[in-house]
């Protein structure tokens, strides 16, 4: 079975450099060298903070039970974690938009690199601040980088398609070659040279500090809309009626709830069905071939979004499609092939059919992430960007705290189930998005080809 696994990584492995290599001038926009230092300023440190979020996660339950927690205990770790990012760290996200996106990227290295120190104290209290404080920093990662960039971006006078590079090298690095590194990096400190399962957490917090330093001295602030001086609560319903306004972005948080729900839910569920009577799998290895699939997935996007066509609201209705479908296969080979009572062992035959499935749904992750995020530049208005995405984030953690609190009541098919019917949701929504987008097209198009005649009469009369 070690052949196998090996097989599947080095497939991944010659398709995405295959992909990279082959890439030709219609495949590349055209840049200037002030953009592509804009953007490699960015990745770098894009890339530091995702090193300290990568190297975290492998080793956090891992740390927990070597403290002697219990499943249960560790269980409510980690719903605070996804609470605190609902609760305050959709309050702290939001503060981006009005204290700047600078600033708020800033807290975010701070806030995490405070929860890594807490890890080293076994007191259950102390590694609850900690969770507290990684859900708030969790909810920063994920709105104040992305909104300082799309500032930014603007404001330097960069061309509008140029952020699709920036989106899909980010997903290219962030989440998938530096994944990999960060947990072959975190297996060396912990198991090679004896470190402990403290140690990956002091490293990130390390990287932390020098993309915070990197950011202090290199990056510009921004702003939703300095020159309003309304409160956090006139905040949040001027966000909370932009969203009831407008059907598109109402659409497009649905859809990111509806798939970013799946997938948390995925990297729960993923290890039992794999091995559902205790089979011997390496899930470092794993975990490093569903990255493969994920950088698979966000070179195949940095194609799709240098072409005019097809549009990104049409073709991510396909992928949405086949996430559903690969979800459904821990069903299909439960129905088809007869489960084994047999304890132990390698891999199953099912169990290797879930995992080409579960690398494909990886695969399209890595197209969602750079997708969502050229989506969300362009519906998602500049002076509320940071909130109105924290307020996408509130469905989603709520999702996954019910999930967490209940992992144990269903049977894992059932909770596959679940999760493609969402994702079939989403595609359903994505087609609604689609269909308005294009019936707003043409009357833009109308309007600017009136403006157009309007100013040229004069030169027609004369």
């Amino acid at each position: 079975m070690e052949v196998l696994y090996f097989l599947i990584f080095g497939a991944l492995s010659v398709v995405v450099a295959a992909l990279e290599l082959s890439k030709t001038s219609k495949d590349r926009i055209n840049t200037t060298s002030a953009f592509n230092a804009f953007k490699n300023n960015y990745l770098l440190v894009y890339s530091l903070m995702m090193a300290g979020d990568w190297l975290q996660g492998p080793y956090v339950y891992y740390l927990y039970s070597t403290y002697g927690y219990s499943k249960g205990e560790i269980g409510q770790l980690f719903i605070a974690g996804f609470g605190s990012s609902m609760l305050f760290g959709t309050i702290v996200g939001s503060l981006a938009d009005k204290q700047g996106r600078k600033r708020a990227c800033v807290t975010y290295c701070i806030t995490y690199i405070l929860s890594c120190i807490t890890k080293h104290s076994p007191q259950y209290k102390v590694l609850m601040l900690g969770r507290v404080l990684g859900g708030i920093a969790t909810s920063l990662l994920f709105s104040a980088f992305e909104s300082w960039l799309v500032a930014e971006h603007n404001k330097r006078g960069f061309d509008q398609q140029w952020l699709s590079i920036t989106f899909s090298k980010a997903i290219f690095l962030g989440n998938g070659l530096i994944a990999i590194v960060s947990g072959l990096f975190g297996n060396l400190l912990v198991d090679t040279l004896g470190f402990g399962p403290v140690a990956p957490f002091d490293a990130a917090a390390c990287f932390l500090a020098i993309g915070m330093a990197i950011i202090l001295g290199s990056w510009g602030e921004n702003y939703g809309d300095p020159s309003d001086n309304k409160s956090l609560l006139m905040q949040f319903k001027g966000a909370a009626v932009a969203i009831a306004s407008d059907e598109k972005i109402a659409l497009l948080g649905a859809i990111q709830s509806l798939f970013e729900g799946s997938m948390y839910t995925f990297v729960f569920l993923w290890t039992p069905a794999l091995s559902p009577n205790d089979e011997e799998i390496p899930h470092g290895f794993i975990f490093a071939t569903f990255m493969l699939a994920s950088m698979l997935g966000s070179s195949i996007a940095s194609r799709l979004l240098a072409h005019s066509s097809p549009r990104v609201e049409s073709y991510m209705q396909i992928v949405f499609m086949i996430s559903a479908a690969t979800l459904l296969l821990p069903i299909i080979t439960n129905f088809l092939i007869p489960p084994s009572n047999v304890k132990g062992g390698s891999i199953s035959f099912s169990g290797t059919i879930q995992l080409a499935g579960f690398c494909t749904f990886e695969a399209c992750v890595g197209i969602f992430w750079p997708s969502i995020m050229k989506m969300r530049s362009q519906y998602i208005p500049e002076e509320a960007r940071s909130t109105i995405m924290n307020f996408f984030r509130i469905p989603l953690n709520i999702f996954v705290c019910v999930v967490l609190y209940n992992v144990n009541a269903f049977p894992i098919t059932v909770m596959f189930g679940m999760c493609s019917i969402f994702l079939f949701m989403a595609a359903v929504l994505q087609r609604r998005l689609m269909v308005i987008s294009e019936n707003q097209k043409p009357k833009q198009q109308d309007w600017t080809a009136l403006d157009t005649d309007q100013e040229a009469q004069p030169l027609n009369d004369s």
